[in-house]
């Protein structure tokens, strides 16, 4: 059976600290990479040039020295006759003592491949050595003399150095004694040539892989610091998120606190004291019907009036806590009753305007903007002064927004700051990704603008439940 590894959870810090450190990975990487390109592309161009020189410098020498060796017998050659066998026995016997280092030698075939000269090698002499190849079967004898046919010129091969026996790379140059057909050479080692361009290759490979290991030091510093400093904004967003929440924990416990006095406050105020009359009217009812006294029906007649003032009192603080209009015919008709209510309790003239939105709310949007049109009205209420309010609900391309203006004493700004219903309208918008601005008009007056964006409105298609036709939302 396949056992399903576990699944790491990354917090919002470690995936931000993990957005920040993989581009720089990838950059340092790529950055490394190019680096050791175009260094190593740089120190093969040298390389190769320090060869190319080394190399030139070894064939100029060759050169130099079989010009010299034809300079010193040149006088025997040049008034010798073809079949001349002395001249021939004493240029031989001159070439077989110009011999130079510990490897160097000239050397002597005839056009049939004949050896003739061969000081260090001395068991190769009147051999015929013609179709003789190197280890890697690159043809020797065959190619001088073909040089030497054609003039003068250079051949690479292996060959084996008279002092150790082993095979190394040489480097050649044969001219021609045309009227004896003899090819005349000479050869120099260019192991050391060789060996050195191997060290220069090994110190720029050294040299690369040292800048691999310093950029990888840099970038480990450097990712240090990105996770140390990540985690420092990490935990320090930490305790100001802890300290934000034990705040807002204490704002709800406050709101529910208040909310609760509210209810409280009215139940005592209102429904109590008029519960109370009703009994008081009943038990002055049932004690006239005890006595069989008349009159019974008008403390009845009281009591039943103020059991209907009691129902409608409930009734309105159940609205209050959540309308049952907002539910049923959604946010435009229960903000217009929110409104009527509020001018016929306060006598403030409230206008409300609103027009048929092109999609309906969702559930939070409608309870959000309906709490915030509830606070802006109780606010203006308690504290603004005004004596008329406007309330204006649209739908636009960018979502919907709630204005609720009025031509109080305006608010001041330490009250925007403390005040617990400006700060709770302002992390509803929050949650629901919109905004809430507060704004004062120059003759008084304040405006509230709150504004859903245009995710939380559904389409049509998406609405469960088909809802009748009003004027709004």
């Amino acid at each position: 059976m396949l056992r399903r590894l576990p699944q790491i959870a990354l917090s919002y810090g470690q995936k931000l600290t993990l957005l920040a450190a993989l581009p720089l990975v990838v950059a340092v990487a790529l950055i490394a990479v190019l680096v050791a390109l175009q260094s190593r592309a740089v120190a093969e161009r040298e390389i190769n040039l320090l060869e190319y020189q080394l190399i030139e410098a070894k064939k100029a020498e060759l050169r130099n020295y079989v010009t010299q060796a034809r300079n010193g017998f040149y006088f025997i050659y040049g008034s010798a006759a073809p079949d001349d066998d002395a001249a021939k026995a004493q240029v031989a016997q001159i070439l077989s003592a110009m011999i130079f280092g510990d490897e160097g030698q000239f050397f002597v075939y005839d056009y049939d491949g004949n050896a003739l000269v061969s000081p260090r090698q001395t068991e190769r002499i009147n051999t015929n050595w013609t179709g003789q190849t190197d280890s890697q079967g690159t043809p020797v004898v065959d190619e001088l003399i073909r040089i030497a046919r054609d003039g003068a010129g250079y051949h690479s091969y292996l060959w084996p150095k008279p002092s150790t026996g082993e095979e190394a790379r040489m480097i050649t140059y044969v001219t021609s004694f045309p009227s004896w057909r003899w090819a005349v050479g000479t050869g120099v080692f260019i192991d050391d040539v060789l060996a050195s361009v191997a060290a220069a290759r090994a110190d720029v490979e050294t040299s690369v892989q040292r800048t691999f290991v310093y950029i990888g030091a840099i970038t480990l510093a450097a990712l240090l610091v990105v996770f140390g400093t990540g985690m420092l904004i990490n935990l320090r967003e930490r305790r100001l998120a802890d300290a934000k929440l034990k705040r807002l924990t204490q704002r709800v416990f406050d709101a529910q606190e208040e909310e609760r006095g509210r209810v409280a406050r009215e139940l005592h105020d209102g429904i109590s004291q008029i519960l109370v009359g009703v009994r008081y009217a009943l038990d002055n009812a049932r004690r006239r019907l005890d006595q069989g006294k008349d009159g019974a029906q008008e403390p009845l007649e009281k009591g039943i009036g103020s059991l209907g003032e009691a129902i409608s009192e409930v009734r309105r603080i159940s609205r209050d806590l959540r309308p049952g209009v907002l539910d049923d015919l959604g946010l435009g008709p229960a903000i217009k009753t929110l409104t009527e209510d509020f001018a016929a309790r306060t006598g403030i003239a409230c206008d409300f305007e609103t027009v048929v939105f092109r999609n309906r709310l969702d559930n939070d949007a409608r309870i959000a903007l309906y709490r915030i049109a509830q606070e802006a009205l109780t606010n203006i209420e308690r504290h603004a002064g005004a004596t008329a309010v406007a309330v204006d609900l649209r739908g636009h391309r960018r979502g919907a927004t709630l204005r609720i203006s009025d031509n109080g004493r305006g608010m001041p700004a330490t009250k925007r700051a403390a005040g617990l219903g400006l700060r709770n309208m302002q992390e509803r918008m929050e949650q629901l990704g919109g905004w809430l601005r507060i704004s004062e008009a120059r003759g008084g007056g304040t405006t509230i603008e709150a504004t859903v964006p245009l995710s939380h409105m559904l389409t049509p298609q998406s609405k469960t439940t088909p809802a009748p036709k009003v004027a709004a939302e």
